[in-house]
C-alpha cells in the first residue's frame, strides 16, 4: 500500500528562523529544519551539506519539502531524494541579476518598502538571533548556485510561489525557474512582497494544501 504524504518540512530565508513560519504553521501542520545561516549561526557549508543536513531530518518520508527565499537552492539540492514527493518554493533565489551588491540593495529596498512593516521587529530579532557572518556565509555559498539548472532533473511537482510585490524575485525570473521543472506551476499572491510566510499565512497554507495533493501516490511522475 502507498505510504500517505508526511509534512510540509519547511527551510526558513535567509536569517529566519522556525517563528517565520509561526502563524502558517497554526493553519498546517508541518517540522521546521534549521540550518547555518537559516536559524543557525555559522560556519556554513556548501551548498551540497546543507542539502545532506535537509536530508537528514526527513524521516521515513514521503514529504513535501518547502523552502522560502535562499533556502530555496538548498530544498532544490535536495529534492533527489527518494523520499521528496514534491517542493514547494516561496519566492526562489537567486535572480542572476542579483548577483551584485549594488543591485542585490536596490532590489532589496523596493522589495522591503512594500512589505508589512508590523514584521519588522520579528524578522530583526530572527537576523540577530542567526547573526551577520552566516547570513553573509550563506549568500556567499547559495547565490551562485543555479536553481533554474537544477530544478531540470527534478522529478517530482514543483510549486513556485511568488507576491506580486516582489522585487527580490521579478515574474520573469520566477516564470523561467518554474518552467524549468519539468512538473513545475507558478503561482503570484497578489500583494504580497517577499515574505509571504510571515505575511500572507493563510495564502501559502492553502497552496501547500494543493502541492500535497499533487504528490497523491501512484501519480505520474514526468519522466518516470
Amino acid at each position: 500500500m502507498p505510504q500517505s504524504l508526511i509534512g510540509p518540512v519547511l527551510v526558513p530565508g535567509l536569517g529566519l528562523d522556525e517563528r517565520s513560519s509561526a502563524r502558517l504553521r497554526e493553519l498546517v501542520a508541518a517540522d521546521v529544519v534549521l540550518l547555518p545561516g537559516m536559524g543557525l549561526r555559522g560556519p556554513v557549508p556548501p551548498l551540497e551539506e546543507l542539502a545532506a543536513g535537509v536530508r537528514a531530518r526527513l524521516g521515513e518520508g514521503p514529504v513535501l519539502l518547502v523552502g522560502h527565499s535562499q533556502s530555496c537552492q538548498v530544498v532544490a539540492a535536495a529534492a533527489g531524494d527518494p523520499r521528496v514527493a514534491g517542493l514547494v518554493l516561496l519566492g526562489p533565489t537567486t535572480d542572476p541579476r542579483l548577483r551584485s551588491a549594488a543591485g542585490l540593495v536596490r532590489r532589496w529596498v523596493a522589495t522591503a518598502v512594500r512589505e508589512r512593516w508590523p514584521q519588522a521587529p520579528l524578522v530583526l530579532a530572527q537576523w540577530l538571533r542567526t547573526g551577520p557572518r552566516a547570513m553573509r556565509q550563506l549568500w556567499a555559498v547559495a547565490s551562485p548556485d543555479r536553481i533554474d539548472v537544477r530544478l531540470r532533473t527534478v522529478r517530482v511537482p514543483v510549486t513556485v510561489v511568488r507576491g506580486t510585490r516582489d522585487r527580490l524575485c521579478p515574474h520573469d525570473w520566477v516564470a523561467a525557474v518554474a518552467a524549468a521543472a519539468p512538473d513545475g506551476r507558478l503561482v503570484e499572491i497578489p500583494g504580497a512582497a517577499h515574505l509571504t510566510p510571515m505575511t500572507h499565512p493563510e495564502q501559502v497554507a492553502d497552496l501547500l494544501r494543493e502541492a500535497a495533493g499533487r504528490t497523491a501516490p501512484g501519480r505520474h511522475r514526468p519522466g518516470a
